[in-house]
C-alpha cells in the first residue's frame, strides 16, 4: 500500500485553520484599539497550489491528474474590499470576525469528518470482508 496523502493534506488544512483562528481572535481582542487594521492570512487554496502533490495512478483505468488539462483557480485578494473604518482608525467589524470564526469551524468540522470517514474506510478494508 502507498502513501495516504489525504492524511498529509487534512493536517496541512488544520495547521492553516488553526492559523486563521489565531488572526481572528487577535482582531477581535484589538477591536477598540485605535488605529488597528484587520488581519487575515491567504486563502487555503493559494497555499494548496504551492504544494506538489499528486494524483498517483495505479491502473490505467483510474482517473490521473494531467497537468497540461488543470487550470488554476484565481482567488481574489480581500485587500480590494471597503472596510468601515471608525473614527478612531480601526477597521475590525466583529459581525464579519464572527462570521468568519464561523466558517473556520465548519471548516474544521468537514475536515475532521472526512479524515475519520477515510479512516474507517481503512480499517474496514484492512480487517476484510465478513
Amino acid at each position: 500500500m502507498g502513501p495516504l496523502y489525504l492524511f498529509d493534506l487534512a493536517s496541512r488544512q488544520t495547521d492553516w485553520l488553526t492559523t486563521r483562528q489565531t488572526a481572528i481572535a487577535r482582531n477581535v481582542a484589538n477591536a477598540n484599539t485605535p488605529g488597528y487594521r484587520t488581519q487575515d492570512i491567504e486563502p487555503f487554496a493559494a497555499t494548496l497550489g504551492r504544494t506538489a502533490l499528486r494524483l498517483a495512478t495505479t491502473a490505467e483505468g483510474h482517473i490521473g491528474s494531467d497537468p497540461a488539462r488543470s487550470q488554476a483557480a484565481r482567488v481574489r485578494d480581500e485587500k480590494g474590499r471597503n472596510l468601515d473604518i471608525h473614527h478612531s482608525g480601526n477597521s475590525v467589524s466583529i459581525e464579519e470576525e464572527l462570521l468568519k470564526a464561523g466558517s473556520v469551524s465548519r471548516q474544521y468540522s468537514l475536515n475532521t469528518s472526512v479524515v475519520k470517514k477515510f479512516h474507517s474506510l481503512i480499517l474496514s478494508s484492512a480487517r476484510g470482508p465478513g
